[in-house]
């Protein structure tokens, strides 16, 4: 064991670390899951209403604040524009069109806290 003094925000505290030598084997590298797709036309609940998924709508990947939204119904996007754009763990989240066509509804507002696979802007 080593011992070292490490400083966090001002503050000191003196650690232990243990050496690790060549007969030491490596912990077991754990292989991340893999995502499943959702395919198109399968509704998921959500907060406030169930949300046909396809790849027109603009979703909340994760939960949020919508700080702007960039377009207005009947707005024509292309494929790649940011729509809205979502603070999370304090970034900013720029969603985009996954589709070119036009803004047929949105369903937030800015500054409107959203969860996980709210539906926020459908495409036609």
């Amino acid at each position: 064991m080593r011992r070292f003094l490490v400083r966090v925000n001002g503050e000191e505290f003196e650690v232990e670390v243990e050496e690790i030598t060549s007969g030491s084997r490596p912990a077991p590298m754990v292989k991340p899951k893999t995502p499943v797709p959702i395919p198109a036309g399968v509704e998921l609940k959500t907060n406030k209403s169930k949300v046909n998924v396809n790849e027109k709508n603009v979703i909340a990947p994760m939960p949020g604040t919508i700080l702007a939204i960039n377009v207005k119904e009947g707005d024509k996007v292309n494929a790649g524009d940011t729509v809205v754009v979502l603070e999370a763990m304090k970034l900013e989240n720029n969603l985009t069109a996954p589709v070119s066509g036009t803004v047929k509804a949105i369903h937030t507002t800015v500054g409107a806290s959203v969860n996980s696979d709210d539906l926020l802007v459908e495409i036609e």
